[in-house]
Formats: C-alpha cells, sequence, structure tokens
C-alpha cells in the first residue's frame, strides 16, 4: 500500500490547516447527530503479538514505535480497547487521506439518490470547466479507481497542492490545468488531484456544498457524536481528499457504518450496493477498490500519511482506528498485520 513519500510528505502535513493559526480558518463544520450511534464501553485485555519479516513483535511496541496517540479496537458496538497517549476522547484527529473514503461515500450516496446518473458517466459532464483538461472525458469511476490518467506524482504534487489550498489559492483552477499523462484506467497512480474533484462533483450534481452534503446526509444520519471540521481552499470548495478532524470514536462510527453495510441506528445512509463496489478490487490495483484500500480475506482500510487508519474487518466484526501524532516512515504494510491480530484476537475472546 503507497499512500505517500515520506519527505514529500512531511511537507505537506507542515503546510497544512490546521498547523498553524492562520490556515485553521479555512474549515467547515460537521455538526453531530441527534441521535449518536451507541459505542459501550466494554473494556479487556488484549495481548497480541505478530511476525512482521521474520520477527515476533507487540502491539504495545508498534503503537509506540508509530507514535500512536489514539488506538481504539471495537467489537461491534462495544468498545474493549480505547487508548491515548497526549490525547483524549475530546481529541479532533488529523484524517490525512483517510478523508478520501469519505468523499467516496458521498459520491454514492448522490448516485443512489439519483444526482449522479451514472459513474461511468464523464466527469467534466458535471463540471464543465474540466472539459479542456485531462479530465475531459474521463469517467468518474477511473476517479475513484485512481486510475484516470492525469500527470500527477503523489511525492511530488500534493505538497503543491495542500500548500496551494493553505495559502487560498482555488484548487479548482488547478484541476483545470492538469494534463492527461496516459490513457485512463491503464494504471494506477495515486493521485489526491482526483479526490478534490469527486468533492466537487459531488457539490455540482447536488446543487449542495460538499461539506452541508456530507453533513446531512452521512454525519449525522451515521449517528456522530461530535463536531468535526471539513478542510477548504477558502474560495467554497472542501479538500476531499484530505483534512478531516473528528474523534476517534467518530471515526470508529464510519468504519462500524461500513462494518454493517451502510446502516447506522437501523437506516439506510450508504447505499449497500456501493459499500460492496467500494471494497471490490480494481483491473489496475487489487489492492484498491472505490477509495478504499484493500486487504486479505475481505478486510479492508481507510488509509491516511502518517499512520491514520479505519481498519474494518467484516470476517471478524471488527473495526480498529489508530490515529498518530506526526510523521513517521511509512508503517502501512506492519500495520496491517497488526490490526489482523488484534482483529482474530479479539474475535477469540469473545
Amino acid at each position: 500500500m503507497r499512500i505517500i513519500h515520506y519527505a514529500a510528505a512531511l511537507a505537506l502535513m507542515l503546510a497544512a490547516p490546521g498547523a498553524n493559526a492562520a490556515s485553521a480558518r479555512t474549515a467547515d463544520v460537521l455538526r453531530p447527530s441527534a441521535h449518536p450511534v451507541e459505542l459501550r464501553t466494554a473494556p479487556r485485555e488484549i495481548s497480541v503479538t505478530y511476525t512482521y519479516k521474520g520477527q515476533e513483535r507487540t502491539l504495545d511496541d508498534f503503537l509506540g514505535r508509530t507514535k500512536t496517540n489514539g488506538f481504539l479496537v471495537l467489537d461491534g458496538q462495544d468498545i474493549v480497547v480505547e487508548r491515548y497517549t497526549g490525547a483524549g476522547r475530546a481529541t479532533r484527529f488529523q484524517s490525512w487521506s483517510v478523508a478520501k473514503s469519505f468523499t467516496s461515500a458521498a459520491v454514492g450516496i448522490a448516485l443512489g439518490e439519483g444526482r449522479i446518473r451514472s459513474i461511468d458517466d464523464p466527469v467534466d459532464r458535471y463540471l464543465p470547466e474540466l472539459a479542456g483538461s485531462g479530465y475531459a472525458g474521463v469517467p468518474i469511476r477511473a476517479l475513484l479507481r485512481m486510475s484516470s490518467g492525469i500527470d500527477w506524482d503523489e511525492a511530488r504534487d500534493a505538497p503543491r497542492l495542500q500548500v496551494a489550498a493553505n495559502k487560498g489559492y482555488p484548487i479548482k483552477t488547478m484541476a483545470a490545468r492538469q494534463e492527461r499523462g496516459w490513457d485512463w484506467g491503464e494504471r494506477f497512480e495515486y493521485t489526491s488531484m482526483n479526490s478534490f474533484v469527486l468533492a466537487r462533483l459531488v457539490t455540482k450534481a447536488t446543487g449542495v456544498p460538499y461539506h452541508d452534503y456530507v453533513e446531512r446526509k452521512l454525519w449525522q444520519p451515521a449517528g456522530m457524536e461530535s463536531t468535526a471540521t471539513v478542510g477548504n481552499d477558502s474560495h467554497g470548495d472542501s479538500l476531499g481528499y484530505c483534512c478531516y478532524y473528528a474523534t476517534g470514536r467518530d471515526f470508529a462510527r464510519f468504519g462500524l457504518l461500513y462494518l454493517r453495510g451502510g446502516k447506522a441506528n437501523g437506516r439506510q445512509v450508504v447505499p449497500a450496493s456501493w459499500v460492496k463496489a467500494s471494497t471490490r478490487p480494481s483491473p489496475a490495483n487489487p489492492r484498491y477498490g472505490l477509495h478504499w484500500w484493500l486487504g486479505e480475506g475481505g478486510d479492508f482500510t481507510a488509509a491516511g500519511f502518517g499512520g491514520q487508519y479505519i481498519y474494518v474487518s467484516p470476517r471478524h466484526g471488527v473495526v480498529i482506528v489508530k490515529s498518530s501524532t506526526a510523521a513517521v516512515r511509512p508503517d502501512q504494510e506492519e500495520a496491517l498485520t497488526a490490526f489482523r491480530a488484534v482483529a482474530a484476537e479479539v474475535a477469540r475472546t469473545r
């Protein structure tokens, strides 16, 4: 799983909304649900070891090495592990690219409502400003699969994108200047600009600003308990590719929503068909679905730079949320190994 190069990501992090007082203003609010999904506190001792690269390791060691400041494990609606370091239940953690999976959910809801006719439609049908760009004629599905064909290098271009957003530059202008590097669908290329375009697609297709649509159709119906914020470029466009600031418990509720096939509080929030489609392998990358990273045995992950994760194990009925305080070298493969061991142990000790 490749999210973003370490050195480039460090520059991105330092330029991100929330990194300083000025940039913290460029965010929109998501108000919580009047009827939060109940998460019951039911702690129990979970002793986990796993083997990675031929070495036996412990969960505690992994969490320490990766500077974890928030770690939650759900067994259904029961919180069996909840740990914080220099943080707490009220802390709003930075999502980084975990936000991309929220954007995917918003697209799926808009599709289910008929606001988007088909994800095989070209994206410029809804965003005519892209008609002269590399996005012209590219189906929405290709953006979701990160195979849009845009000439993009995440390590080089994502930090530039974030700096531009932080300085208040209209990202839609940057999107309209993107060029085609290869045929869409030809190869997988992780591209944060794709996620911005999808967030803007939601706005244009629904007639409702992305953050308002997420609040009304996803955040509140999914039973989120706390206020969150979503980064924007200060020109009315949510970023879509990053910068949700939310509590660990609400990130866990999002994972629980997908564990339950898109349902929360007895209501179908995200179409079940979209949850299934999002977690099926893409032709260009069998480890990636529709803005979700895919694992083995049906598990899947929303993942962000620096060690931010929402891991879902349908096999074991477990959701894991991990947040980290600082840029550390990529730990994605080890994280998945550790999460699978945790999920298996939770299931074993029921």
